[in-house]
């Protein structure tokens, strides 16, 4: 692993901890015993984005990705019960969960989006596929610090570069999302469809 990695992994550790609101997810979410359970995208990449500029740690935050991956049980009420569990565990925390177990996306998406994708075969492999490559990052607590999967790497993040990864999402989806954005984070380069690979 290079420095400027080492460097970032530490950053957004430091950052991710002062946060009052996710801090305490991070703490508790070991006890709901989801398997290979991470918190994820958007109210990570956002929570850097407030830090970076001043604001406030949970500004614009509208919902918290929890992700977990779970082969063997692929049923939609398991996935229900376990959202049900999360959020009961958070009372009054005004921010909405949203509790995915990523073995079982491959089952809805095609209904939801128009076509069929592939299962996963891993949290990492799911997050390779978020929308933009600032949001493509999961992390859980380890022993001494958090475990952060980063496949596009942290540099988009923390240079405030918000540019569409085309594995999965659409152009319709990805403006839309930016549109919301540039509301809240205005100062972010935002980076054209079209002008992407």
């Amino acid at each position: 692993m290079n420095q400027t990695r080492i460097h970032l992994e530490a950053q957004l550790t430091e950052i991710l901890l002062a946060s009052p609101l996710l801090e305490r997810i991070l703490k508790f979410a070991p006890e709901s015993h989801l398997p290979d359970w991470h918190l994820c995208a958007g109210c990570l990449t956002q929570t850097v984005w407030n830090a970076l500029n001043g604001y406030t740690y949970d500004r614009g935050i509208d919902d918290i990705d929890l992700i977990y991956f779970d082969s063997d049980d692929l049923s939609e009420a398991s996935e229900a019960a376990n959202a049900s569990l999360i959020a009961q565990s958070f009372p009054g925390i005004g921010i909405r969960f949203d509790v995915k177990n990523e073995a079982r996306v491959h089952i809805w998406y095609e209904a939801r989006f128009g076509c069929a994708i592939q299962p996963y075969r891993s949290i990492a492999d799911a997050v390779a596929t978020f929308p933009t490559t600032a949001t493509a990052i999961a992390v859980r607590p380890s022993v001494e610090c958090l475990e952060i999967v980063a496949p596009f790497g942290l540099e988009d993040l923390f240079t405030g570069v918000v540019r569409p990864n085309k594995a999965l999402v659409t152009r319709d989806v990805y403006e839309n999302k930016i549109a919301r954005w540039r509301r809240i984070w205005p100062d972010l380069t935002y980076l054209p469809w079209s002008e992407t690979e």
